[in-house]
């Protein structure tokens, strides 16, 4: 059986897995650390528990808009599919906005 140390929010976990999945296990983790990160940077420090709570919550909605979008292409739902892809813009494009304002902040700060 495989072991891995992983570091999510500077908390180190060590977790087991099966026998060769140790790198998909590191890039797992890796994007929940990434998510965590991203949480800390817009809402600072919630608290360890309710900080993987709302990073797995992000993730699962990736998860569940990504579900409906394959729906949409297996049904040929086209109109579904633009809609989903427009939202996904969307969020991208806040995503953008928001890296962009604190980019904004830091530099009048300095």
């Amino acid at each position: 059986m495989g072991q891995i140390n992983v570091e999510i929010n500077n908390q180190r976990y060590n977790l087991a897995c099966r026998d060769g999945e140790e790198e998909r296990l590191r890039e797992l983790a890796g994007y929940v650390s990434d998510k965590s990160k991203s949480l800390v940077q817009s809402l600072g420090n919630v608290g360890e528990n309710r900080l993987l709570l709302m990073s797995a919550l992000l993730i699962v909605d990736e998860l569940f808009e990504t579900r409906e979008t394959m729906q949409a292409l297996e049904g040929g739902d086209a109109g579904a599919v633009q809609e989903a892809v427009a939202k996904k813009l969307d969020g991208l494009f806040d995503d953008a906005a928001s890296k962009l304002e604190g980019i904004a902040q830091q530099l009048e700060s300095a």
